[in-house]
């Protein structure tokens, strides 16, 4: 048996006039608010955490991370049971595509989605297994015994020249025009009773440093303290975290 705390807050910051960012717990979808939640799953069980910072043209990019959280969650809870790592792995490249068609022939359609698109960064629970998505700039980290560390690997120039300061320019996302889109699926053997994952967009890394987010989760930060925090230090985009913290049984 697992046990989640879930803390989840997405806010629109200081500077943009729309909330792009989207996250995805469970059945919840939250933007421009908070959701706490308690759960415990079974191995037969599944639930699925994700961020989406999206992209575009006015509204475009609202709705590319709506619509890919959307398809996201229906598309996971109808996964047949007893999937291995490497068949889970297979459909959700599968689901990749699907999504990248769905965006492109929406863009086709209406002017105003042409070339929208998102990043994705998720954790789900499937059949007794954690697993790990990435695709773009959001980030996934674990904190566990008072260190932090980033799970995900930025899909952006920044982290292309090896340069630790984060940039804006991304090499891969969902949709947004991208031809060779990708994602990294990992499966998490070594989770730990006490681990605590951030799922987060790119809004609350660029306003704080690790060292910082550390701090605040060693202080008891939730999700919305987090995302807070951020606005505090200018709120340059869009902010969103998801916080989850894990107890085995």
């Amino acid at each position: 048996m697992i046990e989640l705390e879930l803390s989840a807050a997405c806010r629109i910051g200081c500077v943009r006039h729309d909330n792009e960012d989207m996250i995805l717990a469970g059945y919840q979808f939250i933007r421009d608010d908070e959701y706490r939640t308690q759960l415990e799953l079974g191995e037969r069980d599944r639930y699925m955490m994700a961020v989406a910072d999206g992209m575009g043209g006015h509204l475009s990019g609202e709705v590319a991370s709506s619509d890919v959280l959307h398809n996201l969650q229906f598309f996971f809870s109808d996964l047949p049971v007893g999937l291995n790592a490497s068949s889970f792995n297979e459909m959700i490249v599968g689901w990749l595509e699907s999504i990248n068609m769905i965006l492109d022939s929406k863009g086709k359609a209406d002017e105003q989605y042409k070339g929208m698109g998102t990043t994705l960064v998720a954790l789900a629970y499937y059949d007794g297994d954690f697993y790990s998505m990435n695709c773009g700039d959001s980030r996934l980290y674990r904190l566990r015994n008072e260190e932090l560390v980033q799970l995900t690997t930025d899909h952006s120039l920044s982290s292309l020249m090896g340069d630790q300061k984060h940039s804006s320019v991304i090499t891969n996302c969902i949709g947004g025009g991208c031809t060779s889109s990708f994602i990294d699926v990992v499966h998490m053997v070594d989770i730990q009773d006490g681990d605590t994952y951030l799922l987060c967009s790119d809004g609350l890394t660029d306003m704080m440093s690790d060292n910082r987010l550390s701090i605040l989760l060693a202080e008891g930060a939730d999700a919305n303290d987090l995302c807070n925090a951020a606005i505090v230090r200018g709120g340059f985009d869009n902010v969103s975290a998801c916080l989850i913290k894990v107890r085995k049984e």
